[in-house]
């Protein structure tokens, strides 16, 4: 029995992050976009230590359109270090590396160009035969992110709405998957590398940095069996979509953090063992900088700064190195004896300290009345709160107007 082909898959390893990060001196480069290229670092070191015969990267190589000169080099660099080793590498094209103009090259459009050996750029949707270093063949059929524009040309489009073109959009992105399914080899394994949304997904901080109005597919469209392997990139939270059944449908994720809503998010990549059939494989986690959230409720504290510096320091380990935020519900009057000062030099050792952050308990919680919230009906409630924010009465009686029929619907 022949060895399965190992790929390697990961995706939106977006450089040019510079959130919550400084200069590094030693680079001249943003330290959080340093974070980034060091997690891609690691996975090329693994690529290159175990034995893989395909690297595929689904995806947004960088943050924006138009990276600068420093990062397209340092993407650059560590590209080639799998080309000399002889380790094909597919680069899906995902929507932050469409470029802003149809007829513009797309940010890794240059590999194709120079024709980097090894080096293969999924631009548009093709099935490719590739040989790997084992002289092994497997297909692989790209699908990058798919641009509503060029979907949606045809005059039957003009004049429907959004929901109308979001269906025909799903409908096409079937169609087109289904037509590389029909050019697949039977006897060759075959994995689908697709850039884009897919219905049932769970998102993550990707919504945050993402371009345009996104494309929706059905899971329907990959569950395949002509697939062994259906490799994702686009959202940020590794997961399976298939339930464990035939073919996998998975999500590599991200490499690093982009912000405090993948706090508690593994980050990694996919190694997939693919066979006719058949496809095993695993999470491998990186060591992506950690994010932190303090929280602490001083409204009872007399001493609310001491106390909180003893929340700090009790969390110590989980903070040092990483990028922390406090998070502090108050009294108002205990607003001016949190000092900010002494809080950001409790938190030295931190890698960044992204915001000590006071949540007031502020009087709108005492307008809203002695009565239990759950002896209120709900337009008390909304009319009770609305002036407690100092809404204008004209606006309070259009807004409780609107709530009045949306509550009336309902019943």
């Amino acid at each position: 029995m022949t060895r399965p082909i190992r790929i390697l898959h990961t995706a939106d390893l977006h450089i040019g992050m510079e959130n919550y990060g400084q200069i590094d001196p030693a680079t001249g480069i943003n330290g959080r976009v340093m974070d980034f290229l060091r997690r891609f670092n690691a996975v090329i070191d693994y690529a290159l230590d175990n034995e893989v015969d395909l690297f595929l990267f689904a995806g947004d190589a960088y943050k924006t359109r138009d990276p600068n000169s420093t990062y397209r080099r340092e993407f650059a660099r560590r590209i080639k270090r799998l080309a000399d080793a002889g380790i094909p590498t597919m680069l899906l094209v995902g929507n932050h590396d469409l470029p802003s103009m149809e007829k513009k090259a797309s940010s890794v459009e240059i590999f194709r160009t120079l024709e980097v050996p090894n080096v293969l750029v999924g631009s548009h949707e093709h099935l490719h035969r590739i040989t790997t270093r084992r002289g092994e063949t497997i297909q692989v059929a790209t699908v990058p992110y798919p641009v509503r524009q060029r979907l949606l040309v045809q005059d039957e489009h003009k004049n429907r709405t959004i929901a109308e073109l979001d269906a025909a959009v799903q409908q096409l992105m079937a169609e087109n998957i289904q037509g590389l399914a029909a050019q697949v080899d039977p006897a060759l394994p075959a994995v689908l590398a697709g850039h884009f949304s897919v219905s049932e997904a769970s998102y993550g901080s990707e919504r945050t940095v993402m371009l345009g109005r996104d494309v929706v597919v059905l899971k329907s469209a990959l569950a395949d069996p002509t697939w062994d392997y259906v490799a994702l990139g686009h959202i940020h939270k590794h997961q399976e979509l298939n339930g464990g059944r035939h073919p996998p449908i998975v999500y590599a994720g991200s490499l690093e953090r982009i912000d405090f809503g993948e706090e508690a998010e593994p980050k990694g990549f996919v190694v997939a063992d693919v066979q006719r059939g058949q496809a095993d494989w695993r999470f491998q986690e990186v060591e992506a900088r950690r994010f932190v959230t303090i929280r602490a409720d001083v409204r009872q504290e007399t001493d609310p700064t001491a106390a909180l510096l003893a929340k700090i320091a009790q969390r110590s380990a989980e903070w040092t190195d990483a990028v922390v935020r406090v998070i502090v519900e108050a009294r108002p009057e205990q607003s001016g004896q949190l000092r900010d000062a002494d809080i950001r030099r409790a938190l030295d050792g931190a890698y960044y300290v992204a915001g000590v952050n006071k949540e007031i308990e502020r009087a709108y919680r005492q307008r809203l009345g002695a009565d239990a919230a759950e002896g209120l009906l709900p337009a008390e409630l909304l009319a009770r709160y609305l002036e407690s924010k100092g809404t204008p009465p004209e606006r309070i009686r259009a807004l409780l107007q609107v709530a009045e029929e949306i509550l009336h619907s309902a019943e």
